[in-house]
C-alpha cells in the first residue's frame, strides 16, 4: 500500500475528502501522517479522531528552508511515497524538494496559469473571466508553477462573489485531488517538459 503524507494550514476540507475516499475504497492508499505548519488548524484535530498520526511543525518565523528540513526529518521514518498539499500556506523549501522530487502534489484553485498564489477567486472575479476552477500540479521551485496533472472548470455566474465561487471549486477540488493523486502513485504517467502525460499500460 503506498503511503502518503498530507500537509495542512487550516480547516483541512481536501485532507478530509482524500480520507472519506480512501475509507470508501475510491483511493487506494495510507495516509501515514498529517502535518501541520499551525496549531490552530482544525484537520490535526480531524486527524486525531480518525486515529491518525498528526504532526505539529509551527512554521511561524521559520524560514522556508529551515522549515522543509524539519518537516523532511519528521517524514523521513515514516516510508512516504507521496506529499499531499492540501491548503498548505507556505512556499515549500528546497529541503523537501530535493528529498521528494517530482512527489509533491499541490491543490489549486483556479486554472493555472492563471491566478496564482493567494485571493485567487477574487482575481478571477476581478478580471472578468467566464470560467475557473482548480489545479493539481507537481510542486516545483516556483510559484504554482509546476507542470499540471488535473484540472477542472468552474463557470462563473453573473452573481458569484469570491464565497460563492470558492464554494463550487471546493467540490471539484474534492474530486480531481484524490483521482490526481491515484494517477501520480499507480505510476501510469510520464512528464514531458511541462506536461503529464497518462499512460495506458
Amino acid at each position: 500500500m503506498k503511503r502518503i503524507a498530507i500537509l495542512v494550514s487550516g480547516r483541512g476540507s481536501n485532507f478530509e475528502a482524500i480520507a472519506r475516499n480512501i475509507r470508501e475504497g475510491r483511493l487506494e492508499a495510507e495516509i501515514a501522517a498529517v502535518v501541520a505548519n499551525n496549531p490552530e488548524a482544525k484537520a490535526l484535530d480531524t486527524a486525531r479522531a480518525l486515529g491518525l498520526r498528526a504532526i505539529l511543525l509551527p512554521s511561524k518565523g521559520v524560514d522556508s528552508d529551515t522549515y522543509a528540513a524539519q518537516v523532511v526529518a519528521a517524514l523521513a521514518p515514516l516510508s512516504i511515497d507521496l506529499l499531499c498539499l492540501a491548503g498548505f500556506m507556505r512556499r515549500v523549501g528546497q529541503p523537501l524538494l530535493d528529498a521528494y522530487a517530482h512527489r509533491i502534489l499541490n491543490i489549486h484553485p483556479s486554472l493555472l496559469p492563471s491566478f496564482p498564489g493567494l485571493h485567487v477567486q477574487q482575481q478571477a472575479l476581478d478580471y472578468g473571466v467566464k470560467f475557473s476552477g482548480c489545479t493539481v500540479h507537481f510542486v516545483d521551485s516556483g510559484l504554482d508553477t509546476g507542470p499540471i496533472v488535473a484540472q477542472a472548470a468552474v463557470p462563473i455566474l453573473d452573481d458569484d462573489t469570491a464565497d460563492t465561487l470558492a464554494a463550487r471549486i471546493l467540490v471539484e477540488e474534492h474530486r480531481i485531488f484524490s483521482e490526481a493523486i491515484a494517477l501520480v502513485l499507480s505510476g501510469r504517467y510520464r512528464i514531458d517538459g511541462r506536461r503529464v502525460i497518462r499512460l495506458d499500460v
